[in-house]
């Protein structure tokens, strides 16, 4: 992409005479936030251009040097990062462009049979799967710690609260357990969503209606770990509710983390007096020397209010979308 006036993209610009002006480029590029996906996105080309080698769509030794790009490629992101040219609008045309700088025109050969719709559509499905994988890790992770803690205190009696009154005493090993099982439905729940999003791979669906090379898609879902390929090319492309069900999952975690975060909270306090945070945990005043400020339970019960947010607002995008690609 270019200023208006300027060259234009070689992506998608073909038939303009001028690319579009600087405030257009600066609304369309999405690279400040897809560059998270690199690893996905050179896993996917990976798998695309073996497919295409070995299927002879293009020739075996090209597909062997793109391969060998690619992994060039993700050295220089692992080790610099991922650089951020907004005329190259995003992570595909950033990784694409550097490979052509690295192995030559042969690189032009690796989009062939693939549109950045099913591109973006595979990219995102392994980012949404693998980072399901890491808050399960997480929540086992935060269930080991309250079990433990639970251990601990198995014996210790405290009042248990209806109405934040005072009822029925329990013991603090029992009250944690609770936790363990809201945060065991949480782990199901988020598992069943990394799953939804390796259940159909869209590569091959191209912009919306499939591609006319010979390719091998149950070869490139095999390889990148989906169940099978996805059976319809226009909802391949089109849909997002496989990010919906990961984030509905993640707002009911985040409700539970919010409801232990401001147990917290209230048990540390002086009027409560159950517990007490680590100087590592708190934070003080700037006019109350006296204070000893929660901030890290705090600031949990408002992260996690960000993911019933970004649900709403997910939720709300994806209503409008026309049934292809947006």
């Amino acid at each position: 992409m270019a200023d208006e006036g300027g060259a234009t993209n070689a992506m998608w610009g073909g038939r303009f005479a001028a690319g579009p002006s600087a405030i257009m480029r600066e609304i369309n590029a999405s690279i400040p936030f897809d560059k998270a996906l690199w690893r996905q996105d050179i896993a996917a080309s990976k798998a695309h251009v073996a497919m295409l080698g070995a299927a002879g769509i293009i020739a075996a030794e090209d597909a062997l040097v793109i391969a060998n790009g690619l992994d060039a490629v993700a050295a220089e992101y692992e080790h610099n990062g991922v650089p951020e040219d907004w005329d190259l609008e995003d992570i595909h045309m950033t990784t694409e462009s550097r490979l052509a700088e690295l192995i030559g025109p042969v690189a032009g050969r690796l989009h062939t049979a693939r549109s950045r719709n099913d591109q973006v559509a595979t990219d995102f499905r392994l980012w949404v799967r693998d980072a399901c994988t890491q808050m399960d890790e997480g929540l086992a992770a935060l269930q080991r710690a309250l079990v433990t803690r639970a251990g601990e205190h198995a014996g210790d009696i405290m009042p248990g609260f209806t109405h934040l009154q005072t009822a029925q005493p329990v013991t603090l090993g029992h009250h944690l357990l609770a936790y363990v099982e809201m945060l065991e439905r949480d782990f199901m729940r988020i598992s069943g969503a990394g799953g939804a999003a390796g259940d159909g791979c869209p590569l091959g669906a191209a912009a919306l209606a499939g591609t006319g090379f010979p390719i091998d898609r149950f070869a490139t879902a095999a390889a990148l770990g989906f169940y099978e390929p996805a059976a319809n090319s226009l909802d391949a492309v089109g849909s997002r509710d496989f990010a919906l069900q990961a984030l509905s999952a993640l707002s009911i975690a985040g409700t539970h983390l919010s409801r232990l975060a401001e147990e917290i909270v209230l048990w540390t306090s002086p009027q409560f007096g159950f517990a007490r945070l680590s100087d590592a945990w708190s934070t003080g005043s700037s006019i109350m020397p006296q204070k000893r400020n929660p901030d890290a339970a705090e600031l949990i019960r408002a992260k996690a209010a960000r993911l019933s947010a970004n649900f709403a607002a997910l939720s709300g995008i994806v209503q409008k979308l026309p049934l292809t690609y947006a």
